[in-house]
C-alpha cells in the first residue's frame, strides 16, 4: 500500500484562512446545517470526560460524519478548563482529526479552538441575520467578554453588519474594559455596563457567551422589547424566559439535553412546543420568524459544523501549500 499523507495545520494558518473569508465560513456552516436537516450527517451525542479533582473542567469528544458535498468523518477533542482565565489565557483548547471515508485513515490534524470559535460565531451570524431579518443592530449587547464573544463580534463586522453601538458586561469589569480597548472597532461607541440587566433589557441583539452552569437570569421583563438573543452559552436564561419566547436551535434533541435552559424548560412545562424548530428550517423558509416575541437562538454545538469548517480550511490550506506534511506518520503499512 502506498504511503498515506498526514498533514498538520497550525492555529496560525487556521486563523489566517478564516479571516480571509468570514462570509465563506458562514456559508459553510449554512450548508452543513442544511445537510444535517436532510439527514446527510451522523452526529452522535458528545462524550464528556470529567474529573473528580477538577469538577468545573471537562474534555469533550464530538465525533461526526458528513456525507455531502464530500464524504468525510472526524473528531473534535476540546478541553474546557475555566480556571485558565485566571492565568490570562483561554479556557478552551482543541484539536480536530479528519478521517478519509474511503479507508478510515486520518489525513489531517488541525488546531481546533479557533475552528470551534469560528463555527460558533458563524452560526450566530447566520441565526442573527435570519431572526432580525437584516444585518443590522442598533445596539449590540455582549454578555461575557471572552474569546467566543470576540469571534461573534468579528464575524458580524466581517460580514457587513450595520452596528450602531456596543454595550458590554462581564462579571470581571477589567475583562470588559480590555475587550472594548482591544477588539471593538473605533467606529462603534462602547458602554461598559454595571449589570447584566442593563444590557439585555435595552439591546436589540444580545450575545450570551458566559461560562454559566445554571440559569441566573429570571426576569421576563428584560425581554419585553422583543430582542434577538444569541444564547450561545445555553444555561443563562431561566426556563420561563425561554418557554415564553420564539426559540430556534441547531438540533432539537441535542439542544434539549445536558442541563441546558431549554431542557429545564421542557422538564418544567412537560412539552417541547416552545421550540419552533432548527435554524435550517428558518434558513430554507419552512418556519416563519415570530417577531411578536423575543427570538432566541440556542445552539448546542454540532460536531458536523467543526467537521465542515475543518475540511473547508484543510482544502484551502492544501491549495496554498500551508499545511505541514508529517513524513512516515503511518509506518507499518503491510498486513
Amino acid at each position: 500500500m502506498k504511503q498515506l499523507p498526514f498533514t498538520v495545520i497550525s492555529g496560525e494558518v487556521v486563523h489566517r484562512l478564516i479571516r480571509d473569508d468570514f462570509a465563506g465560513c458562514v456559508d459553510v456552516v449554512r450548508t452543513a446545517y442544511l445537510a444535517h436537516d436532510r439527514k446527510q450527517t451522523v452526529n452522535p451525542s458528545s462524550v464528556f470526560l470529567r474529573f473528580p479533582d477538577r469538577p468545573n473542567a471537562r474534555i469533550i469528544a464530538l465525533p461526526a460524519h458528513l456525507s455531502a458535498p464530500v464524504p468525510v468523518s472526524g473528531l473534535k477533542w476540546i478541553a474546557s478548563y475555566p480556571d485558565n482565565v485566571k492565568s490570562g489565557f483561554p479556557r478552551a483548547s482543541a484539536a480536530l482529526l479528519l478521517n478519509s471515508h474511503e479507508h478510515g485513515y486520518p489525513f489531517a490534524c488541525l488546531e481546533a479552538s479557533i475552528i470551534s470559535a469560528a463555527r460558533t460565531a458563524a452560526s450566530a451570524e447566520l441565526a442573527a441575520r435570519a431572526l432580525v431579518g437584516a444585518p443590522s443592530a442598533g445596539t449590540l449587547g455582549i454578555i461575557g467578554a471572552g474569546l467566543i464573544a470576540r469571534y461573534v463580534y468579528q464575524f458580524l463586522v466581517g460580514t457587513g453588519w450595520d452596528i450602531g453601538r456596543i454595550k458590554l458586561f462581564d462579571t470581571d469589569p477589567a475583562a470588559a474594559e480590555r475587550f472594548a480597548a482591544r477588539w471593538v472597532d473605533k467606529k462603534h461607541p462602547v458602554e461598559i455596563a454595571r449589570d447584566l440587566g442593563s444590557v439585555l433589557g435595552t439591546c436589540d441583539v444580545s450575545v450570551f457567551a458566559t461560562v454559566a452552569g445554571t440559569p441566573h437570569v429570571d426576569d421576563p421583563g428584560l425581554l419585553a422589547h422583543r430582542p434577538v438573543v444569541l444564547h450561545l452559552s445555553l444555561r443563562d436564561l431561566s426556563p420561563r424566559m425561554v418557554s415564553n419566547a420564539f426559540n430556534i436551535v441547531d438540533d432539537v434533541d441535542h439542544a434539549l439535553s445536558a442541563g441546558t435552559s431549554l431542557q429545564l424548560a421542557e422538564i418544567e412545562t412537560g412539552t417541547r412546543s416552545f421550540v419552533a424548530g432548527p435554524i435550517a428550517a428558518v434558513v430554507d423558509g419552512r418556519v416563519a420568524v415570530d417577531h411578536s416575541r423575543p427570538r432566541i437562538f440556542s445552539p448546542f454545538g454540532l460536531g458536523v459544523l467543526d467537521l465542515a469548517v475543518g475540511k473547508w480550511i484543510y482544502d484551502r490550506a492544501i491549495a496554498r501549500n500551508l499545511g505541514q506534511i508529517v513524513p512516515n506518520f503511518f509506518y507499518e503499512m503491510e498486513r
